[in-house]
C-alpha cells in the first residue's frame, strides 16, 4: 500500500485551524455546543485535583469544600447540556473521567489521610482504595446501561453521594471531636467498606428531585424529606450535612428492603 492511500486511512482529528470556503485565509473552526458544559465537567476534574492537593497538605476542610464543589460542577454541566442540547459521547466520558477523579481518587486520598494513614501495613491504603475502585466500577455499570436509561433512580450508591458523605463527615470532625484518635480509624474503616460496598450493589437511590409542582402533588412525603433535610443543613451546618448525606443512604437502603419483602411475600 502506498503512502497516499496509507494517509487517507489514518484516523484524522478535527484541526486547530481550516481554510474557509474560498479556499484561502485559514479560520477557527466553529465551537460546538458541547463545548460549553465540558468547561464545567473541566471544572469538575479539577476541583477533584485540588482536593487531592490539599489532603496531601493537610489541609482537610479545604479537601473536603473541593469535592462539594465538583458536585456542584458536576450538577451545572448536565443541565448547561440539556438547556443548550449539548449532550455528546465526548461530553458522557469526560464526565465519567471526572467523576472518577472527583469522586473516586479525591475521597479515597481524603479519607486515607484523614484517618487511615496510621494503619499497620497497607491496611489503609486497602481499605482506602476500596472507594475509588467501587466508584470506578459504579461508573461503568452506569455507562454501559445508559441505553434508554431514566434519571429518575440510580441502581447503587451515586458516586457523588458517596463522596459528599465522605466530604461531610470530614467538615464534622474538623469542627467536633466527636471521635478520638484511637477511635478514628476503625470508624473510617467501617464507612469505607460500607460505602463502597452500597456503590456496586443494586441498591436503588432517587435522583435528586427538580422542584415543581407536580412532583410536590406525586410525592409530597418525599419533598418534605428533602425540605427537611435542606433546613437542617442551614441550620447546624456541617453536623447536618452528614447526617443528610446519611438520611439519604438509609432510605434507599430501607426502600429496597421493603421493595424485596414485598416481592417475597406476593
Amino acid at each position: 500500500m502506498d503512502q497516499s492511500r496509507m494517509k487517507q486511512g489514518r484516523k484524522k482529528y478535527p484541526p486547530a485551524l481550516k481554510p474557509d470556503q474560498e479556499g484561502g485565509r485559514q479560520r477557527f473552526p466553529f465551537v460546538s455546543r458541547s463545548f460549553f458544559p465540558s468547561v464545567f465537567t473541566v471544572m469538575n476534574m479539577v476541583s477533584g485535583y485540588m482536593s487531592i492537593v490539599m489532603s496531601g497538605e493537610g489541609s482537610f476542610m479545604a479537601a473536603s469544600w473541593f469535592i462539594i464543589l465538583a458536585t456542584f460542577f458536576d450538577t451545572i454541566d448536565g443541565f448547561v447540556a440539556r438547556v443548550i442540547n449539548g449532550t455528546s459521547d465526548f461530553g458522557v466520558e469526560l464526565d465519567s473521567l471526572s467523576d472518577l477523579v472527583s469522586f473516586g481518587a479525591a475521597p479515597a486520598y481524603l479519607v486515607y489521610k484523614f484517618g487511615l494513614e496510621g494503619m499497620w501495613g497497607i491496611g489503609g491504603v486497602a481499605l482506602s482504595a476500596l472507594l475509588m475502585v467501587g466508584s470506578g466500577l459504579r461508573l461503568a455499570r452506569f455507562n454501559i446501561s445508559m441505553i434508554g436509561y431514566s434519571k429518575e433512580s440510580f441502581s447503587g450508591l451515586p458516586t457523588p453521594a458517596q463522596a459528599l458523605t465522605i466530604a461531610g463527615f470530614v467538615l464534622w470532625m474538623q469542627n467536633e471531636q466527636f471521635f478520638g484518635l484511637d477511635v478514628m480509624p476503625p470508624v473510617l474503616s467501617v464507612l469505607t467498606v460500607v460505602l463502597a460496598l452500597l456503590m456496586v450493589s443494586r441498591v436503588n437511590y432517587d435522583a435528586l428531585p427538580k422542584p415543581t409542582l407536580d412532583l410536590i402533588r406525586r410525592h409530597p412525603f418525599q419533598v418534605a424529606l428533602y425540605a427537611l433535610a435542606l433546613f437542617c443543613v442551614l441550620v447546624f451546618q456541617t453536623k447536618a450535612f452528614f447526617l443528610a448525606m446519611l438520611l439519604y443512604i438509609l432510605l434507599g437502603i430501607l426502600r429496597s428492603l421493603t421493595f424485596s419483602f414485598r416481592q417475597w411475600i406476593a
